[in-house]
């Protein structure tokens, strides 16, 4: 007897279809029937998984951290002293690189799994590491800055993904978010090796060397990880993907693993009908030409673009030379105050996120970041900087002050809000546009990155650093008021029932519905318990 059957290709397609299509959330209960086994408790696995899995995020944090301190110490060791748009240049190269490497992973993840892709991008990154550690010219610096931009992009896009699909429902958002950790935690250690290497002759050449550290360490870790249990279903690996749903939720009975095997099959089997015999630039077109999934893009890719346009990588790529700017001697080490604020709120976000929910959540912190940018717009109109981004005083005066404070209040309520949330927004996909569409997901992120790392110096010298930062705090304003119209709460629901908010909109009203029914529903078995 096979303990696994894979379901009936037209049948249960159909079913499926139809139930997408009725909109009604009771349409749905028979085949929520087969997921209870997300009712039960999971036990460490899929914790461990995440935390491995998310090792890739060091990759993508340590390279944005660390490049702040190299372009303070890198002085003439390319050849020449570098220029506002040379360093402009070897800054947004990796965002580059990244929009390249999200691409190759989102057109490989389905065929050749998530974790070949993550393998790519650490062995991308070893190799640029050792490229910038060696560069003794501009061209060498740009082709290594390029290469882990490569790595950084596969990561940055598969590893979100790889977790979603490995997470209970009720978790997914905290261990999303030990990805966020992760990057966070990249960033801050690349400040304190920044500022522990400062004093070191030709000190920069260690810290880009070390970024090879984390995915050295991937490499090794990756082995003892499964394969996503929906990508196994996917390659018609039902057995295997049994024993992974076993060890994720230990408590559930052999019926209920198999409920769930054939629950996630009937999703897949659909992807799989919708993609018979259709190139990647059909599937690529679903995103597009389908409403219910151009919504998600809109949404997901929409938040991702408001979370990098908004301020924040500004400093994370330049704010010693921001710092240093304003007047502070060792703008290194005032960066790590920063960074090390950015660590702290990204642990209250995934503390928060699955309990309150991702829509609260950017709701009560969006408006702080336009505040701030607004008063740290202000604040430098006070400070005297000449038109080539020079002081003309050399005293640290109190709008510096008031710039610093700004900057981590604006911090904290970035890493605690969209931040992180951005990130989870691959979850809105549906299964046969997922890879595709988590694709998406991260060129925004790096799209909007080229943007940042290649005109803020420039857009500082041109507008003025007020104009800068005021530009920012509109953008963080209007994306609050796109939030509240067209971001839905999905905290709680399976991936293959979310598909379902999007039929209805945004499905921001549609989503509010099916938390209360679905908090009624558990209510009333606790009752009947």
């Amino acid at each position: 007897m096979d303990l696994y059957p894979q379901p009936d290709g037209k049948a249960d397609v159909s079913h499926v279809e139809s139930l997408s299509q009725s909109g009604s959330a009771h349409s749905l209960e028979d085949i929520n029937a087969l997921d209870s086994i997300e009712g039960t408790q999971s036990g460490k696995f899929a914790w461990l998984v995440s935390i491995t899995a998310g090792v890739g995020g060091l990759l993508f944090g340590y390279d944005t951290g660390i490049i702040s301190a190299v372009l303070v110490y890198l002085n003439d060791d390319l050849g020449e002293v570098l220029s506002s748009s040379q360093k402009e240049l070897i800054t947004s190269i990796t965002s580059g690189g990244a929009f390249i490497g999200a691409i190759v992973a989102g057109l490989t993840a389905d065929r050749f799994g998530r974790k070949g892709a993550i393998y790519m991008g650490c062995i991308l990154f070893i190799i640029g590491a050792v490229l910038q550690a060696a560069a003794y010219s501009l061209a060498q610096m740009t082709v290594g800055r390029l290469v882990v931009g490569f790595g950084v992009g596969s990561a940055a896009m598969i590893v979100p993904l790889y977790i979603a699909e490995v997470a209970p429902a009720k978790y997914r958002g905290r261990m999303i978010g030990l990805d966020n950790m992760s990057i966070t935690g990249g960033q801050l250690v690349s400040y304190g090796i920044g500022a522990g290497f400062a004093k070191l002759d030709h000190g920069w050449r260690a810290m880009v060397a070390l970024g090879a550290v984390p995915a050295i360490c991937l490499c090794c870790l990756l082995p003892f990880c499964p394969e996503s249990p929906r990508q196994l279903i996917y390659h018609d690996k039902h057995e295997e993907a049994g024993k992974v749903i076993q060890r994720i939720f230990p408590l559930g009975t052999p019926e209920q693993v198999q409920q769930k095997v054939r629950h996630i099959a009937l999703h897949v089997q659909t992807a799989k009908s919708l993609q018979q015999g259709k190139s990647r630039l059909w599937l690529l077109k679903q995103l597009y030409v389908v409403p219910s999934n151009l919504r998600a893009l809109i949404a997901a890719c929409g938040l991702m673009a408001i979370s990098q346009l908004g301020g924040f990588n500004s400093l994370m790529y330049y704010s010693s030379t921001l710092f240093a700017l304003v007047g502070f001697s060792d703008p290194v080490a005032v960066g790590t105050v920063i960074a090390a604020t950015n660590f702290i709120f990204t642990w209250v976000n995934l503390m928060l996120v699955d309990r309150i929910g991702r829509r609260r959540i950017l709701l009560c912190t969006m408006w702080g970041m336009a505040l701030f940018l607004c008063l740290a717009a202000v604040a430098f109109h006070w400070i005297p900087i000449n038109h080539n981004l020079s002081l003309k005083s050399n005293d640290i005066g109190w709008p510096a002050y008031v710039v610093l404070t700004c900057m981590i209040i604006y911090v904290g309520f970035y890493s605690s809000g969209m931040g992180n949330t951005a990130w989870l927004s691959s979850e809105f996909f549906p299964m046969e546009i997922r890879a595709l569409g988590t694709m998406m997901l991260t060129c925004s992120c790096w799209g909007s990155n080229i943007i940042v790392a290649s005109t803020f110096l420039t857009q500082m010298e041109n507008t003025t650093p007020s104009g800068a930062f005021g530009f920012y705090a509109a953008i963080c304003f209007f994306g609050w008021i796109a939030v509240y119209f067209c971001y839905p709460e999905v905290k709680g629901m399976t991936l293959e029932d979310i598909r379902e908010v999007f039929a209805h909109g945004f499905g921001v009203k549609h989503a509010r519905m099916l938390q209360k029914e679905a908090k009624l529903r558990h209510d009333k078995s606790k009752s009947q318990v």
